[in-house]
C-alpha cells in the first residue's frame, strides 16, 4: 500500500459528528439548485430525507399537503399518539427529540401492533396481511394522530379506507411505503383524500426515511417555539 489509509486526513483535521453532518447539509444545498421550489420549512424536511439516503434526486419525489407542517407541528405539541406500521419505526424513533417539543411522550404514546398475538391469528385466519389488522386494532389512535408508513402499503390502504368510509381524520399521515405492489396506489389514493400528509412517490421509501421525516419535524418545532419566545416571528 503506497498511501497512508485515509483517516489520517480526518485525524490531522478532525471534525465531530456534528461538524460532519453540517457540512453535509451544505453540500446538499449547494447541489440541489433553488432547494427544488420547496419552502425553507419544507426544505428541511427534504435534505434530512436526502441526507438519510444519499440521494439527491429523492428531491423530485416528495410532495406535502399545504397543511402538513402545521398540522403535525400542532399535533405533537399536543403529545398526539403516534402509529407506526413497523416496529422498525417504533424503535428508531427519538423520545427525546419528540420530548423536546412535548415532555409527555414516553414508549405508550408510540403504537405498533403488527407483532400482537391476536393480530397475527385474524391475519392467518383471514390470509391478509397483518398490518391491516393491526392498523384496524389502532383505530382509536388514529384520530387527531401521527399515523407513520414506512413498510406496509396494505395498511395505507386500510387507512385510506378509514378515512374514506369511516371518517377518520389523523392529523399527520407520514406516507412512505416501500416496495413493488400496492405502494404506488396505496401513496396516490392518499394524496386525494384531503388529509395532512408527506409522501415520497412511487416505490421508494422505508422506515428511515420515515424515521428522519418526523424527526425532521420536531427539530421545526423545538426552532420555532425558540423563536416566538424570542420574539421573533409575530
Amino acid at each position: 500500500m503506497t498511501n497512508p489509509p485515509f483517516i489520517h486526513q480526518l485525524l490531522s483535521r478532525p471534525m465531530t459528528g456534528p461538524d460532519i453532518e453540517a457540512r453535509s447539509f451544505e453540500i446538499i444545498d449547494a447541489e440541489a439548485p433553488h432547494r427544488c421550489g420547496f419552502s425553507p420549512s419544507q426544505w428541511e424536511i427534504v435534505r434530512r430525507l436526502i441526507h438519510t439516503t444519499g440521494d439527491l434526486e429523492l428531491a423530485a419525489l416528495v410532495r406535502f399537503s399545504a397543511d402538513a407542517l402545521d398540522s403535525g407541528i400542532a399535533a405533537l405539541r399536543l403529545g398526539a399518539a403516534i402509529y407506526a406500521d413497523s416496529n422498525m419505526i417504533r424503535s428508531g424513533l427519538s423520545l427525546a427529540r419528540l420530548r423536546s417539543v412535548n415532555g409527555c411522550y414516553a414508549p405508550d404514546r408510540i403504537a405498533c401492533h403488527v407483532a400482537d398475538a391476536d393480530v397475527a391469528q385474524q391475519a392467518l385466519n383471514g390470509g391478509l396481511p397483518r398490518s391491516l389488522y393491526a392498523i384496524r386494532k389502532a383505530k382509536s389512535q388514529l384520530e387527531g394522530g401521527i399515523v407513520v408508513f414506512g413498510n406496509a402499503p396494505v395498511a395505507l390502504l386500510e387507512l385510506n379506507r378509514m378515512i374514506v368510509e369511516e371518517g377518520i381524520r389523523p392529523a399527520l399521515v407520514i406516507g412512505m411505503p416501500v416496495g413493488f405492489v400496492h405502494v404506488v396506489e396505496s401513496k396516490e389514493e392518499l394524496a386525494t383524500l384531503g388529509v395532512p400528509f408527506i409522501g415520497i412517490e412511487g416505490r421508494r421509501g422505508g422506515s428511515t426515511l420515515a424515521v428522519a421525516t418526523l424527526h425532521a419535524i420536531c427539530t421545526l418545532a423545538t426552532r420555532f417555539s425558540k423563536e416566538i419566545e424570542g420574539g421573533e416571528i409575530r
